[in-house]
């Protein structure tokens, strides 16, 4: 019998529901409740901007499963909407109206109710409203929530005047704070957290009528009202009701400075009270001012605050007690002339304990429970993981964001600025229309260093002029095998390219003494991931399902020393700021100890790289890296702190974090010592940067964030990161008269060329983010073009083909060899390639973050093979050698080998038989030198010359010819006596052996 039968019987409704409350009564003339839900099948799965209902989480791991699900005990209809959840961040459901649609208009309407399964877990859950703005992604939150203390179903009423503007986030940074109600654009539904459980929700609707007399509510046009000493703070006040109505009744406010505060009343300011009074009629919207003046003591001083309290009558008040904070002010850390060390030192011996700690913690911007937990806990950092934007996702609306969270910390007794971090890989890459340089693999394989500082100029100067100052890049990790799913973010196998292109530290920070991190274009950058983790053998991992991401690197100390620390001692001497420890385990043989995590490594990172290498800037964890070890929480806090680490990321426990630091150094378990060296090493590095004298964004350079200028650089680097693997008989360039026939999964998808780390955490595919894909770029070149994404359109009648192919995005261990992916390219990709090279001659790009696997069979049938990585926005670059308007220079950065089961391969091995060589890379519109065996001695005398005299750019490029050389005589029958010297004579090059490169490269053409 089904439960909408037994709902005309209020008797018998009773009797099957003993244990669920009443709702509360309606009045008599309320209108009938307007249905938004019925979860009958009306509104799909789906995402914005389509209508529809979606879940989203804090990781993979925290979206709740949902379902439709027929139950006899539905409320209303036959089905109900259920779920499942394990949530260790935050997660939830939402459902979004569509983006093409009007708003919704509830403001006639006194609230919403729905029904809920109560499972009596005592927990809260979060009800959310979306109004105003743009769309449902782009408008105000706005909160309440109940408490699941009952068991079965109950029908829950949350009255709008029960919803508060949301303080700890907001997408877009505020449209007026005010819950219109007229554009409504749906809810949400934030489920517990820590509580593995199920859910059912059932019949959402609005109920009752709006009573205006109810619908007010003051606010503040701040929470913080930072003020020079003998300034006046002026506290704006606003009234707003409901439906925008005028008031129906006044509204009073009597308001007096509180004694509270740290402030002294008389001395630091003159003490205020009065009432302000918004009379029946007043418009919604409507403001009225507050002064309150402060006085000059002559005395130096931290910063003060002064409370307003604010009492009143006829609305809801504002949800936070407006804070006005007279600024610190003649204390020497504050004087810019002084050296930073003497500015130090001075903070440093006034700040107590929970305040150093602070400073020691790092939270996720949409983990705070209250943006006052800023100033609360002192909190000395803020990141921004991947995908964690505002919405809109504008560089105003991050400013905007960032500024708010800086504000927040101006209620601090030393006004210590926060430093916002985020993980600009390849370019600002959180930022929707950011400029999108290829990954690090397409760097490596320009192996031109001066581009890789440009990139990592553009990328400092896109993302300061957000507001954001420390960006969590470049990866100086050298890997080791094509299985790892973080493969693409290394500049390849081999140290002296990885050391090379450490370059890009000087793009981000400037000049190695951090003179120039105070620049409105510059950021401060971090080296990771310290130490290893691009060596982590294939089976190790014990991070869920991923196979070798965060696993174990086992090597004896010289190969730790020679593969892995390399390129952190250049690192330290382009004196980057920061240094983050890598979630891998390090086996060292031969030291007893086992695998044992980076993150509790003292030997590492106290050991050498503060003490052996030097480095004077912070290590900060990884993101909830130091749960990784062994112990309860105080030991992982205990271990990691001792081990060297500075600043802890711990996104969602920074409370815990935060008492369990201080907890551990009142009881002697963590020197005070430790603490002090930490915690001088953040603020040195936050007084290099300016922030104490410009702890706001200067969006000045905002308009070039995506300008053509930046733009080209990342065309550039897209076009020399392309890697000509074969060109039989000269197939590229490509003539512009001839008919192009384009096919493949990649040519055109902004997203896939892109890769992870690209809008959000994994990237996705699709039209994520401005940019010009392949395809695109193609057809400014060519009139004669047809494309087709699977092969399915006529062949006949062209002259070459070209058929993009490859990866779609992931990022870390998601995309681990063996989690789901494989290095074989997709079937309907391989239908692609079959299909066009079978019908003509053609050219295949392998759009990837890592080598895919091609037969020989289907290697012979592709006349010229491209290794584009992934280019990021800029396919103008891929089309520019494609056409022939730039050479094909590219080499390859890592080993491409001919099976899976020859991983991992890399240059320098004992036996090493690969498909291509590491550094082979063929060109175009360049005439490869004649003389064979006598131009290569030729060229061997010359370069050992070069060498000896230090010629860097003329030994470079004597070595270029004899490649060129060798690759004409060899083509694509490589055997293993030339892969062997080849590749071996680009370790040489890189390390300025130019005559010894070139005899082994002899040594490969005679093999060939």
């Amino acid at each position: 019998m089904r439960r909408t039968a037994l709902l005309a019987s209020a008797a018998l409704l009773t009797t099957l529901l003993p244990l669920t409350a009443a709702a509360p009564a309606s009045g008599a003339d309320d209108p009938a409740p307007v249905p938004v839900d019925r979860f009958e099948g009306e509104v799909p799965f789906a995402s914005p901007p389509a209508e529809g209902i979606f879940t989203w989480g804090s990781d993979n791991d925290d979206p709740p499963a949902l379902r439709l699900t027929a139950r006899d005990d539905a409320p209303e209809g036959e089905k109900v909407l259920s779920g499942t959840y394990d949530i260790s961040g935050y997660g939830g459901f939402t459902h979004d109206f569509a983006f093409a649609e009007p708003a919704h208009d509830w403001s006639a309407h006194k609230g919403i109710r729905f029904w809920w399964d109560g499972r009596n877990n005592g927990k809260k859950v979060a009800f959310e409203l979306k109004d105003g703005g743009a769309d449902g992604e782009a408008s105000e939150l706005w909160t309440t929530s109940f408490t699941d203390d009952f068991t079965g179903w109950k029908q829950i009423e949350l009255p709008f005047t029960d919803f508060t503007y949301r303080t700890d986030y907001q997408p877009v940074g505020g449209i007026d704070h005010i819950l219109g109600l007229t554009e409504t654009w749906g809810y949400a539904v934030t489920l517990p957290v820590g509580l593995k459980g199920e859910f059912a929700m059932d019949g959402v609707e609005l109920y009752g009528k709006a009573d205006q007399s109810l619908q007010a509510s003051l606010r503040t046009d701040s929470a913080v009202y930072p003020t020079g000493e003998g300034g006046t703070a002026t506290v704006r006040l606003t009234v707003a009701t409901t439906g925008s109505a005028p008031l129906a009744e006044p509204v009073a406010v009597t308001y007096e400075t509180a004694a509270t505060g740290t402030a002294d009343p008389g001395e630091d300011y003159t003490p205020v009270r009065g009432t302000v009074t918004f009379p029946a009629g007043t418009a919604s919207g409507a403001t009225r001012e507050i002064r309150v003046p402060t006085r000059e003591d002559g005395s130096a001083e931290p910063a003060e605050t002064i409370p307003l309290k604010l009492t009143v009558t006829g609305a809801k008040p504002p949800a936070e007690t407006p804070q006005v904070v007279v600024d610190a002010h003649g204390l020497p850390y504050l004087d810019s002339r002084l050296p930073v060390r003497k500015r130090v030192a001075d903070l440093l011996s006034r700040m107590s304990l929970e305040e150093k700690a602070g400073q020691m913690t790092q939270a996720e911007r949409g983990a705070l429970t209250a943006s006052g937990d800023i100033a609360t806990y002192a909190l000395g950092s803020l990141l921004s993981g991947g995908g964690s934007t505002p919405t809109p996702n504008t560089a105003e609306a991050w400013a905007k964001m960032i500024d708010g969270f800086q504000l927040r910390a101006q209620a601090t007794r030393f006004q210590i600025p926060l430093i916002y971090g985020v993980d600009a890989v390849h370019g600002h890459n959180n930022l929707a229309g950011a400029t999108i340089m290829p990954h690090n693999i397409g760097l490596g394989a320009s192996r031109n260093p001066g581009l890789a500082r440009r990139a990592g100029a553009v990328t400092a100067a896109e993302t300061r002029a957000t507001g954001i100052p420390w960006d969590f890049a470049p990866c100086l990790c050298v890997t080791r095998d094509d299985r790892w799913g973080r493969a693409y973010e290394s500049f390849g196998e081999d140290p002296a390219l990885v050391e090379s292109m450490a370059t890009v530290i000087q793009g981000l920070q400037g000049r190695p003494d951090g003179r120039d991190l105070d620049r409105a274009d510059k950021v401060l950058a971090t080296a990771k991931h310290f130490v290893g983790d691009g060596g982590t053998e294939y089976g190790s991992s014990t991070t869920g399902t991923y196979t070798i991401d965060q696993g174990v690197t086992k090597v004896t100390r010289r190969q730790l020393e020679a593969v892995h620390l390399a390129p952190y001692e250049t690192a330290v001497e382009r004196g980057v700021g920061t240094v983050m420890p890598s979630y891998s385990s390090l086996d060292l043989v031969g030291d007893g100890r086992g695998p044992v995590k980076m993150h509790a490594r003292a030997d590492m990172i106290n050991g050498v790289l503060k003490d052996r290498m030097g480095f004077d800037g912070f290590v900060i964890s990884d993101w909830q890296a130091i749960d990784q070890i062994p112990g309860d929480h105080a030991s992982d806090v205990r271990t990691s702190v001792n081990a060297g680490l500075d600043m802890i990321m711990v996104p969602y426990a920074y409370k815990d974090f935060h008492a369990t630091l201080v907890d551990e150094v009142r009881a002697g378990r963590i020197g005070e010592r430790r603490i002090d060296d930490a915690v001088s090493r953040i603020l040195t590095q936050k007084f290099r940067l300016g922030l104490f004298e410009k702890p706001y964004a200067d969006t000045s350079r905002a308009a070039r964030i995506g300008s053509a200028e930046h733009r080209a650089v990342a065309r550039r680097a897209a076009a020399e990161s392309q890697v000509l693997l074969k060109n039989a008989d000269d197939l590229l360039p490509l003539r512009k008269s001839q008919k192009v026939y384009v096919a493949g999964s990649n040519a055109d998808d902004i997203g896939n060329q892109s890769g992870g780390w690209t809008i959000t955490w994994q990237g996705s595919s699709g039209d994520i983010t401005p940019g010009t894909t392949i395809l695109e770029a193609m057809r400014k070149n060519s009139a004669r073009l047809t494309y087709s994404k699977d092969a399915t359109a006529p062949t006949d009648g062209h002259d070459v083909g070209v058929v993009v192919v490859g990866e779609t995005p992931y990022a870390e261990g998601v995309g681990d060899v063996g989690n789901g992916h494989d290095l074989e390219l997709s079937t309907a990709d391989r239908a692609a390639v079959d299909k066009v090279c079978g019908a003509m001659r053609c050219a295949v790009l392998i759009v990837s973050g890592r080598p895919q696997l091609i037969d020989d069979e289907r290697l012979a049938a592709i006349d010229a093979l491209v290794a584009s990585w992934l280019p990021g926005t800029e396919g103008d670059g891929v089309a520019d050698v494609l056409y022939g308007k730039r050479p094909f220079t590219g080499q390859l950065p890592v080993t491409w080998p001919k099976s899976e089961a020859q991983l991992p391969i890399n240059v320098g091995d004992a036996a090493y038989d690969p498909r291509f060589p590491y550094g082979w890379g063929l060109t175009t519109l360049t005439r490869v030198p004649e003389g064979g065996a006598a131009t290569l001695k030729a060229l061997g005398i010359a370069a050992a010359a070069a060498e000896k005299a230090g010629a860097r750019e003329a030994g470079r490029a004597l070595v270029t010819k004899a490649r060129l050389i060798v690759q004409q005589r060899a083509a694509t029958a490589i055997a293993e006596a030339v892969a062997k010297p080849f590749a071996e004579a680009d370790r040489l090059l890189l390390t300025g052996r130019y005559g010894a490169a070139v005899q082994k490269l002899s040594a490969a053409y005679r093999a060939a």
